[in-house]
């Protein structure tokens, strides 16, 4: 048994309650630890998905094909797929405020770097280093959470944190579209910079330890098959959708498979060493009641999430012939619905539990699929927006009680690992939703060419098929919400 020592955060318990005060309260200054941990987290997932509006322009600039600028995008899911796992151990070993000073200092020299990059390979090198601080600050925003709120009043929170899950990478694209039409690609990171040398500096005086740390080595053999695993996952499930347009130079399927066996491996590791609480990523969380259902749950929203971030511009674009400022507008008041409303499902979770809201969560998600099944080039744009509305009311009915159902029966000492597990499959869910909108579009577009039809409409065609695939997916999301319950636990699980 690795041995352990118990650090109580200053002027407090290492519950992350306050001595003399009402437990059932937090104090002024865990609620702004809070803040400024949202406010961060959103800074640095909002960046992820920034340079797929971007991509022409980057190209332009370093005279780059498409199949080289996508690194931008691939170098930075890689990265977080290898990095997330370790946060358990990271969290654990070293406490809230080394992993929120070290997350943020890598994020705002990444982008630092990005914004003065004077060739494209120091460009992705800087996206790898971002890469890397995004991926400490999400799991540490959840376990932070999850330790110092009361479990009564954690939908409430937790309804803000789907602001940084769901909302983040939806206006990512519409942010960026602004920025690079107005002032060019390199004002994106430009832009983050100043926002994140605040946080960090912040950060510094505010940012204390709120949970127990345990003294654990790091896993090196684990660190390498994780890094197999998700890595060749993240990177065959990324390479499977551009398959379908052109013959990649390492065919998706070995990654893929390459990344299965890794991950089969990992697991048995993890298995072994939990026995001696040494594990890198503890598998005992999805023995916790309610986390793997409200895990699942999550899992098939992303990929419909991420499909849709994918899928709706090149609608928008390529078939209705919309400019990429336009189209990102358009997805705009969706994306501020389901941010608005984040806070009262949050409310609404703590007085009437998970599947109440999540029910018709899905199924307005699976509706808005079918309306996307129906677009075409002549498409009213009051109509596509119709769809997206739709489609953000039911996802902000489902982060927020999946979220916190699925880390609210875990034992406290779990939380990191819970955090970490949940981010690395948000991580996997994304690059097969993408995979699978991109390859169902590009076949099918392809067939109607060859058939004769005008690239408009074969580009509808091609999304018809994918958000009506996407519409089918969902009817699983359906059927594990019926399973959901609230679960809200502090319990410390069995060691073995």
């Amino acid at each position: 048994m690795s041995a352990r020592t118990t650090e109580a955060p200053p002027g407090g318990t290492t519950d992350g309650t306050v001595p003399g005060r009402d437990r059932d309260r937090l104090s002024r200054e865990h609620l702004g630890v809070i803040a400024l941990l949202m406010v961060s987290a959103f800074i640095v997932i909002l960046n992820e998905t920034t340079m797929g509006v971007a991509l022409p322009a980057v190209m332009d600039e370093f005279d780059i094909e498409a199949s080289a600028g996508q690194w931008l995008t691939t170098a930075f899911l890689l990265t977080m797929a290898v990095v997330i796992p370790t946060t358990g151990w990271l969290l654990q070993r070293f406490g809230t405020r080394v992993a929120f000073v070290l997350g943020m200092s890598l994020f705002t020299t990444g982008t630092l770097l990005a914004g003065l990059a004077p060739v494209f390979g120091l460009l992705v090198a800087a996206r790898v280093v971002q890469a890397s601080g995004t991926a400490i600050m999400l799991p540490l925003l959840m376990t932070t959470v999850m330790t110092i709120v009361p479990p009564h009043h954690r939908g409430r929170v937790m309804g803000n944190v789907s602001l940084v899950i769901a909302v983040a990478p939806a206006l990512g694209p519409t942010m960026s579209g602004a920025v690079v039409n107005a002032l060019g690609w390199r004002e994106v990171f430009w832009v983050m910079l100043p926002i994140a040398v605040t946080g960090l500096v912040i950060g510094l005086f505010l940012v204390r330890d709120v949970a127990e740390r345990a003294r654990k080595h790091l896993d090196a053999v684990s660190v390498v098959l994780s890094g197999f695993a998700f890595g060749g996952l993240v990177y065959g499930l990324s390479a499977l959708g551009e398959a379908a347009r052109h013959a990649p130079p390492v065919p998706p399927v070995l990654p893929i498979v390459g990344g299965l066996v890794f991950l089969a491996l990992f697991v048995w590791r993890q298995l072994r060493l939990q026995r001696t609480d040494d594990a890198l990523l503890d598998l005992r969380v999805f023995r916790a009641p309610g986390f793997a259902t409200g895990l699942g749950v999550l899992v098939v929203a992303m990929i419909a999430m991420f499909g849709m971030i994918i899928g709706l511009p090149l609608v928008l674009q390529e078939a209705i012939g919309l400019a990429p400022l336009a189209a990102g507008l358009v997805m705009l008041p969706g994306g501020l619905i389901m941010g608005l409303l984040g806070p009262v499902v949050g409310r609404l979770y703590d007085r009437v539990g998970p599947r109440p809201l999540v029910l018709p969560g899905v199924s307005a998600v699976a509706v808005a699929m079918v309306l996307f099944a129906t677009l075409s080039p002549s498409s009213p744009i009051w109509w596509v927006m119709t769809g997206h509305v739709v489609l953000s009311l039911g996802l902000a009915f489902v982060f927020t009680p999946t979220l916190t159902s699925a880390l609210g029966g875990l034992a406290p000492r779990l939380y990191s690992h819970g955090s970490a597990t949940i981010t690395t499959l948000q991580q996997l869910a994304g690059a097969a939703g993408t995979a699978m909108f991109v390859a169902l579009l590009t076949i099918r577009s392809v067939a109607l060419v060859d058939d004769g039809v005008g690239e408009a409409a074969a580009t509808a065609g091609g999304a018809q098929l994918a958000f009506g695939v996407a519409a089918v997916v969902m009817v699983g999301a359906v059927l594990l919400a019926t399973r959901l319950r609230r679960a809200d636990s502090t319990a410390e699980a069995p060691a073995h």
